[in-house]
């Protein structure tokens, strides 16, 4: 009820050289939720012959809600990829790469110490995970420090020379350690891949019982960013 005046206000207004119309989808990432459809529609039903562009569609709207993005008139339809300009899903049931997307961030650090553990050992602060035989720890220079989720639990998947293998314990604010039984001739200096290439952000944002946007921008400026050309 309030477009009307908005429109006759903006037009009427010097500074204003054309008026343009948006909204911002609450449940597009729900692809059955009928939210999206009504919303699209009470938009289209709203602007219809008041002239102007239109911007509606975000990345899982472009992905899966066409009718957001299709051409209404002589109007132009404007998108707004946002994640998927990551190469990561907007869906929280699947990964980008089911989607065709390739992830354009990786976040890595190194193994800083590599340690015997006996049976019965406990690992990070609260000692909540303890060693069910001998076996060798990782170290890895990360933490919720550099933007690693702190929620991550044990289990939670990380990439050390391309093989996958589980966190241990509490993540701390400047390491966090790793099982290293199925990488066994691992050493201090690996690379260890913590999201990105072979390992996507969307599978350990579940782990740690968030979303991918917020490990997406929680990285912290501390962390040293190389891009790469390409």
């Amino acid at each position: 009820h309030q477009v009307e005046a908005a429109c006759q206000r903006l037009r009427a207004c010097g500074n204003v050289a054309a008026v343009h119309f948006m909204t911002h989808f609450a449940c597009a990432d729900e692809r059955d939720n009928p939210l999206t459809r009504q919303q699209t529609d009470l938009f289209h039903a709203l602007v219809q012959g008041r002239g102007g562009d239109t911007s509606l569609a975000n990345s899982a709207a472009i992905l899966h809600w066409p009718a957001s993005h299709a051409a209404q008139g002589e109007a132009v339809s404007w998108v707004r990829p946002g994640i998927m300009l990551y190469g990561v899903s907007p869906f929280p049931e699947e990964d980008g790469a089911c989607l065709g997307l390739r992830p354009v961030m990786t976040l890595t650090s190194c193994l800083i110490a590599v340690n015997d553990c006996l049976r019965g050992d406990t690992i990070g602060y609260g000692a909540t995970w303890r060693c069910p035989e001998d076996m060798r720890v990782g170290v890895v220079a990360a933490g919720y420090g550099d933007g690693y989720p702190r929620g991550a639990v044990s289990g939670t998947p990380v990439l050390v020379r391309g093989e996958r293998v589980p966190l241990v314990g509490r993540v701390s604010m400047d390491m966090l350690c790793v099982d290293l039984r199925a990488c066994p001739d691992a050493a201090i200096g690996d690379e260890v891949v913590l999201w990105g290439g072979g390992l996507p952000v969307e599978e350990v944002a579940r782990h740690a019982g968030t979303i991918a946007y917020e490990l997406l921008c929680g990285v912290t400026p501390r962390v040293r960013i190389v891009e790469q050309g390409g």
